[in-house]
This record gives C-alpha cells, sequence and structure tokens, in this order.
C-alpha cells in the first residue's frame, strides 16, 4: 500500500472545501494542513504563532477558521475557560456530539479522548434527561499531579 504523498493530501483538501462551497486560498489550506497535524483542540493565538511567520496576519487566520466553523469542517467549542479551541470535525460522531475532551485545571492543557465510550446504560440515563453534546473530564494531568 502506498502513503499518501504531501500533493495527494492538499488535493484532498482542496476537494473537501470545494465540497463545502469553500474557495481554495492559501490561508485555508495553511490552517486546515494546521488542525490535521494538531493533536488536541487548538486556539486562534496558538494557531496564528505558527501561521504568521508564514505571512498570515491573525485577522486572516480567525476569518478561516470562522469560515471552516461555518461549513462544518471544523468545532469551535469553549471548554470553561472562556477560550475558544478549534478542530477538525471528527465525523465519527453523531452531527452535534463530538468526542471528549479532558482539560487539566492546573495548566490548561486539553487532551482528546479518542477512545473514550459511554456504557448503554449511561446513555439511557442520559438520554431520559436530554440530548448529550459533550463531555468534559477535568482533573489534574501527568505533568501537574
Amino acid at each position: 500500500m502506498s502513503r499518501k504523498t504531501e500533493a495527494d493530501a492538499v488535493a484532498e483538501t482542496r476537494q473537501l472545501l470545494s465540497n463545502c462551497g469553500l474557495r481554495t486560498t492559501a490561508a485555508r489550506l495553511a490552517v486546515m494542513h494546521w488542525l490535521q497535524e494538531a493533536h488536541s483542540p487548538a486556539t486562534h493565538a496558538e494557531i496564528a504563532s505558527s501561521l504568521v511567520p508564514l505571512g498570515f496576519d491573525k485577522a486572516t487566520v480567525l476569518r478561516n477558521l470562522t469560515d471552516l466553523v461555518e461549513a462544518g469542517l471544523v468545532t469551535r467549542k469553549e471548554l470553561g475557560d472562556h477560550v475558544w479551541r478549534f478542530e477538525l470535525r471528527d465525523n465519527s460522531h453523531p452531527q452535534g456530539c463530538e468526542h471528549p475532551h479532558f482539560i487539566c485545571v492546573d495548566c490548561g492543557s486539553v487532551t482528546c479522548l479518542h477512545a473514550f465510550e459511554i456504557s448503554k446504560a449511561a446513555m439511557k440515563s442520559v438520554t431520559e434527561i436530554g440530548r448529550m453534546t459533550e463531555i468534559l473530564i477535568r482533573g489534574h494531568c501527568q505533568l501537574c499531579q
């Protein structure tokens, strides 16, 4: 099996953007590439700090993040600390319910919990209350405990 080349990845991203009705711009490709490489949700400041040295200004990065959220390719979440974080939409979960996150109450680091599963009994009790849209677990990360 052949490995996907960088050109293949760019072509896939271009097609994804096109399918959502978005123009393919250098800034939009840069933001998408940054998010594809990220291992956890990131703030606008974190993304911009990497992309500004490449010639993209902070406002352009934010505009593109907003466009990608509106197109449904990226999710924007606030994890209780009044800071918006962005990540690629995880299509393995139903629309409106993303994978859980762990946030360290000391350092603020965020970790995606892709393998976290909630039992059927727990889901049943949740659905009796309402519709779950997010699971957020707070605690102390390995570095802070």
